[in-house]
């Protein structure tokens, strides 16, 4: 990406429409050098700075009306680690290359230069749009029970530091600093570069079909080692779901085809996004008719079964614009969550055309991961971008609440650093590692000061 010279004036919109501002400039650094360049002039002049990626945040996590710091030109792979492994071309059996990959690459673009280099993250979500280190930033996960999220994946951080510094942690090195940052909210510095730690690239036998939702609640216990990655989605006022299980294939394993391009058009785009608007849009004018349509949306569901890389049966392309919150409980409460959410759902009749979305994750180490030190569901409840939110958030945020729920740091929610705290053993550690790097606030804005209190 060609480098563009620092604007001054305008405004920034992140993707969801729901946060803007009009910073004094954004800069457009391409070295770790103009970075804290940047870092030094702001501070000279007496402003703040936020880091931003692709704005994929429905957060107000990037706003300012100081300085931003948009590290799109940062883009790329700083280098290839090939390590001596006995399991080279397994998928299941772990990391055969480190990758040092610029802070603005977005997963797109690491996608597609994996795979050209034979190699795959472990695992994704389902959105490519945002930058790597936004990704990592806030915690961005896909699902899978033995798999983190994408943080979980990082072996080290170059990050430059309020001061203007330049380091390299990792678990040996300046390890406090690396268990803060990994997931760090570009509170602790900017992340100018990641080191993904990537497995050889793979394929999976994606099936997804229809299925009763108390079928899956009664089996939930287990549902989630079914297949490598399981995830499903509810939607409300149904009792219909759609469950995707997507298995990986053995490198040796060459059964299997592709999706058919004519069905991924039809289902993919014209059905999943411009259908879906439009019955999104219908729903926002005249509400009384959203269970309706969600009974035909329920009852479109298809059952296919296809094989293709990792990356195009991860990623789905989502074009209808939303709010979204998501928290992170304890698996074991998957169930409870689940039937408690029906039942408040149905008594205050609050709608919704968006379907739930349920997924699951192994447990990490990450000071602010939401699966930190626990095997962990994820739900997330969306609202269409044209339909107030707050109902409906409010509700689900009750429920969550109830079972030591920790809200995705890219997601809408309500909580504050009193209960953060509560939620994460490590929360002091956090703020601590902060006021070291951070000691003036140079980094911090108002959502930083909401969710991880004042500096120092």
């Amino acid at each position: 990406m060609s480098p563009q010279p620092d604007r001054t004036g305008g405004s920034w919109t992140n993707w969801a429409g729901n946060h803007t501002c009009a910073p004094a400039r954004i800069a457009f650094p391409t070295t770790a050098v103009e970075v804290a360049d940047v870092l030094a002039r702001a501070r000279e002049e007496g402003r703040t700075v936020r880091p931003v990626g692709s704005g994929h945040s429905f957060t107000a996590i990037a706003v300012t009306d100081d300085v931003m710091v948009d590290l799109r030109a940062m883009s790329g792979l700083d280098g290839v680690e090939r390590l001596d492994t006995p399991e080279r071309g397994d998928p299941s059996s772990g990391t055969v290359a480190r990758v040092w990959v610029r802070a603005g690459t977005t997963l797109r673009a690491l996608n597609a230069t994996l795979a050209h280099l034979g190699l795959a993250v472990p695992n994704l979500g389902d959105i490519d749009a945002q930058t790597i280190a936004g990704a990592v930033s806030t915690g961005t996960h896909g699902t899978g029970a033995h798999l983190t999220g994408l943080a979980g994946f990082v072996s080290a951080l170059r990050i430059v530091l309020p001061g203007g510094e330049l380091v390299e942690c990792s678990r040996e090195q300046q390890p406090e600093l690396f268990a803060a940052a990994t997931v760090g909210l570009g509170a602790f510095g900017v992340v100018v570069a990641l080191r993904l730690d990537c497995v050889p690239a793979f394929r999976l036998r994606a099936c997804e079909r229809p299925e009763p939702l108390d079928a899956v609640l009664g089996r939930i216990d287990t549902l989630p080692d079914e297949a490598d990655h399981v995830e499903f989605f509810w939607f409300p006022g149904t009792d219909r779901v759609s469950a995707k299980f997507n298995t990986r294939v053995a490198p040796e394993d060459r059964s299997g085809a592709p999706l058919p391009q004519w069905r991924h058009l039809l289902e993919d785009e014209v059905v999943s996004n411009g259908v879906f608007e439009g019955l999104n849009r219908l729903g926002a004018r005249v509400p009384r008719l959203v269970p309706i349509l969600n009974t035909a949306s329920a009852r479109g569901l298809s059952t296919r079964t296809y094989t293709a890389s990792s990356a195009d049966v991860f990623i789905s392309p989502r074009r209808v614009r939303f709010r979204e919150t998501e928290y992170a409980m304890p698996v074991e409460a998957a169930g409870d969550v689940l039937r408690e959410l029906r039942g408040e759902l149905d008594r205050r009749r609050v709608t919704a055309t968006f379907p739930v979305e349920v997924r699951f994750a192994a447990a990490d180490d990450v000071w602010l991961s939401t699966a930190h030190r626990r095997r962990t569901v994820y739900v997330a409840v969306h609202q269409y971008h044209r339909v107030d939110h707050r109902a409906l958030f409010a509700l689900v945020e009750d429920v969550f609440a109830a079972h030591e729920g920790r809200p995705h740091w890219g997601k809408m929610h309500r909580l504050r650093a009193e209960r953060l705290a509560e939620l994460y053993p490590r929360f002091e550690d956090v703020r601590r590692v902060r006021a070291q790097v951070d000691p003036e606030g140079l980094l911090r804005n108002d959502d930083l000061d909401r969710v991880l209190g004042p500096v120092g």
